[in-house]
């Protein structure tokens, strides 16, 4: 967030906070008790940081400003999918999705907590089943909107975040640095100490960043929003397949795995009579084979005003049958926000929508 050209100290890396501290002749560990009070004991005003000597925080006041994340609203009960709408300060929407691996059995927690958070307001890929981008492209995240969905999240459920797939509103590779800043934020122990293995980006497919992202020094996993086995279908719903087809990609992909030593998944999302025939689901294996990546199999959630169907339970199964019979290890995500609409960026559109009513 910036505040009349202030910068959000919760996008600053420790490094840069030890560097700002010694600007006011301040030791180096001053930074370990500024991110303590940020990420473990969560202030929500840097004066509250009662450790520091009161010129420390007036100086950091005078340069940093001190987000938080305003819930707007919340679809779902504990324990099952739930999507959280926020308020940015600049009054724009965005979504994350908290959820559980496996639901509760007699009156016991699920095992673990994934939480699905934006990277940008709106998105500029259009891809033609997703709600994300129906309204365009405002914006992209910082860093610290992106790691506040998290934080506030843990604050509104009084539970801890075991997991993080950046697969919400937006191309998170079109943000590259600001999501990059957000993940060594998220996995750092002085921040939110969440495993690099337990942080999975999606991309629809942006084959430059791919290969951009391979140098990183990070342990992350990439997921690859594939949605169809062929250019012909992928044209049919993914525009950025005209700009970086199906061979591009593929090339990144074999890029990646080669220079990284990580495991690929492929997002599929399962559209009836568009990418859930058996010589898509055959194709598929072919690439999945290629890379030995794994395949999640996601039933379309409907999405109103768009055309979309989710294939019939039968064919989903019979998709997914094709798939490890070839031998790919393959999933086939069962109902996960299916009854709130949870697809990425539905409570936004209806909720701007209500508003213009």
């Amino acid at each position: 967030m910036k505040n009349a050209g202030k910068i959000d100290i919760k996008s600053l890396l420790i490094s840069e906070l030890q560097e700002e501290l010694c600007d006011l002749a301040q030791p180096s560990y001053r930074a370990g008790q500024v991110t303590e009070w940020l990420y473990k004991k969560r202030v929500d005003a840097i004066d509250k940081m009662t450790n520091l000597p009161q010129s420390v925080r007036t100086g950091l006041t005078g340069k940093f400003s001190l987000s938080n994340m305003d819930i707007v609203r919340v679809l779902g009960v504990v324990d099952t999918t739930r999507k959280f709408l926020f308020r940015l300060a600049d009054g724009n929407l965005i979504e994350s999705v908290l959820i559980p691996a496996s639901p509760a059995l007699y009156g016991e927690k699920s095992d673990r907590r994934t939480v699905c958070v934006s990277t940008q307001v709106g998105c500029a890929y259009g891809c033609k089943f997703c709600a994300s981008g129906l309204e365009g492209f405002s914006r992209n995240l910082r860093a610290n909107e992106i790691v506040d969905q998290i934080i506030a999240i843990e604050r509104a459920t009084n539970e801890k975040i075991d997991n993080v797939v950046f697969m919400g509103m937006g191309e998170p590779l079109a943000n590259f640095e600001n999501v990059l800043r957000a993940i060594r934020i998220v996995n750092a122990p002085w921040g939110l100490a969440i495993g690099a293995r337990r942080i999975t980006v999606s991309t629809s497919g942006l084959a430059p960043q791919i290969r951009k992202l391979a140098g990183e020094p990070l342990q992350i996993r990439l997921a690859i929003s594939l949605h169809g086995a062929t250019n012909d279908v992928r044209n049919q719903i993914m525009p950025i397949n005209r700009r970086y087809n199906l061979e591009k990609l593929l090339s990144a992909c074999d890029y990646y795995v080669a220079r990284s030593k990580q495991r690929l998944t492929f997002e599929y999302i399962l559209i009836a009579d568009v990418n859930d025939s058996d010589q898509q689901a055959r194709l598929l294996s072919g690439h999945a084979r290629r890379l030995a990546a794994k395949v999640n199999l996601i039933p379309y959630n409907a999405v109103s005003g768009l055309p979309w169907a989710r294939p019939s339970a039968n064919r989903q199964e019979k998709f997914l049958a094709t798939l490890r019979a070839e031998g790919v290890p393959a999933t086939l995500r069962r109902e996960k926000g299916h009854d709130i609409e949870a697809a990425c960026g539905q409570l936004r559109l209806q909720t701007k929508q209500a508003a213009h009513a």
